[in-house]
């Protein structure tokens, strides 16, 4: 199951629950049918009737779901799809979530650390590598990630001087 967000709230009265997306570029949730809900450890499919934007969340529709008091139980739910419901990438491209603990390693051959997380910022987004010693913020740029290898767990990075010290 890969996790697309968690719903925070209804919208207006029919229906209608606000989702914070964990990553709002994807399209993942406008070509889903199938989605799970989970909340107190508990997951349930559901159908997706609809799905739009707005503002800096999603609107989405459930199907069988038509009322505010209905929709209200769904609050704090977080909402997946299953892997193989995920539209097909090109051939060098890869869904963040696959990089989550891999080893990081510079082009000398040095152990930097173990991938915990992801997080975007207006300027891109980031590996957030987790360290002997400390946390590193790796750029995810082409000038810095040389080799994404998810046969062996393993990423090589060329960072520029002084990243590793930030």
């Amino acid at each position: 199951m890969i996790a697309l967000g968690e719903i925070v709230a209804t919208h207006g009265i029919e229906g209608w629950l606000k989702l914070n997306p964990y990553n709002p570029n994807s399209p993942t949730l406008f070509s889903a049918q199938e989605i799970f809900l989970e909340k107190n450890g508990i997951r349930s499919p559901q159908r997706l009737q609809a799905a739009k934007p707005h503002k800096k969340q999603l609107l989405v529709r459930i199907e069988d779901v038509n009322g505010i008091n209905e929709a209200e139980k769904w609050i704090g739910s977080i909402v997946s799809v299953a892997e193989t419901n995920l539209p097909a990438l090109s051939g060098d491209e890869y869904y963040y979530y696959r990089v989550v603990g891999l080893e990081v390693f510079d082009t000398q051959g040095n152990r930097i650390g173990r991938i915990t997380r992801l997080t975007s910022t207006p300027g891109g987004d980031l590996y957030v590598v987790e360290g002997e010693a400390k946390e590193y913020l790796i750029p995810v740029t082409k000038e810095i990630v040389e080799k994404i290898d998810f046969t062996s767990g393993k990423i090589v990075i060329n960072p520029p001087e002084g990243l590793l010290e930030l």
